[in-house]
């Protein structure tokens, strides 16, 4: 019996071979983007052994450290009450020796309009606020239609998401990106963002954005490591992304409480 060809979505021919830097945007770095932040670092590393130009992180933030964070989050008692984003940013760059940047603001439609270098072939949202989502959606759609043949033209979108158990990763093509013919699959060239896919679950859900005031309240909210698991299975999505040049997969919803993860086809 023949088998029916997979769906598989082959990688933006700019991200594999680029002159410069592949640009990523990092929005939110507080328990999963801290914790992405990391693993980007790592994914750099391993591109530049490989013969790539790696990539250049842009952090945008505007919460500073809190008592709170420490321990969930990869922040120590010396950096409270200092801007996550420029702390982060500085401490990669003192280890691992690159120039990223942090931010310390909110990612919205008046930065996004009055930084030049605002845009990224990349973005990478690690929000807790749903109306923060439909922005950035709406934001990216409407940029990538002016700048699709620039060197930092926007192809993808990663959003991060979870409550205290649960959580998922969803990549989006942001519009069409050029697939290649091919006899063995079925390449498929927009990849849905999850604003539109998801949109009724997005409304239907409430942020809670209400500080904690210790570790042990902050717990009560969201599991020790379901931050860090989200994390560290969405860096190896965005890995193969850059090391097979495809994906058949295009996120994962994750219950860590029954340690289950069910990944979504292309």
């Amino acid at each position: 019996m023949k088998q029916p060809k997979a769906r598989i979505h082959f990688t933006d021919k700019y991200l594999l071979q680029p002159a410069n830097p592949v640009t990523v945007n990092l929005i939110g770095c507080g328990g999963t983007g801290s914790q992405m932040l990391t693993a980007l670092a790592r994914i750099n590393q391993s591109l530049i052994a490989l013969q790539h130009a790696g990539i250049f992180v842009r952090v945008f933030d505007d919460d500073i450290v809190t008592k709170a964070n420490v321990g969930r989050q990869l922040f120590a008692s010396t950096e409270i009450g200092f801007p996550k984003a420029e702390v982060l940013s500085s401490r990669i760059n003192r280890f691992f020796g690159t120039n990223w940047k942090g931010y310390a603001v909110q990612f919205n439609k008046k930065i996004f309009e009055s930084l030049t270098e605002c845009s990224a072939n990349i973005t990478i949202t690690c929000v807790d606020n749903v109306n923060s989502r439909f922005e950035i959606s709406k934001m990216l759609s409407k940029s990538a239609k002016n700048n699709r043949y620039r060197r930092d033209k926007i192809c993808y979108w990663m959003d991060f998401g979870n409550s205290r158990n649960t959580g998922q990763v969803i990549l989006a093509t942001v519009g069409n990106i050029d697939q290649q013919k091919s006899k063995k699959f079925i390449p498929v060239n927009n990849l849905p963002v999850p604003t539109e896919e998801f949109k009724e679950l997005f409304e239907a859900s409430s942020d809670d954005t209400t500080p904690s005031c210790s570790l042990a309240e902050a717990l009560t909210k969201q599991d020790l490591f379901i931050n860090s698991s989200l994390a560290n299975v969405g860096a190896s999505l965005l890995w193969n992304l850059f090391r097979e040049g495809m994906i058949q997969y295009r996120g994962f919803f994750m219950n860590l409480k029954d340690f289950r993860t069910a990944p979504i086809p292309v």
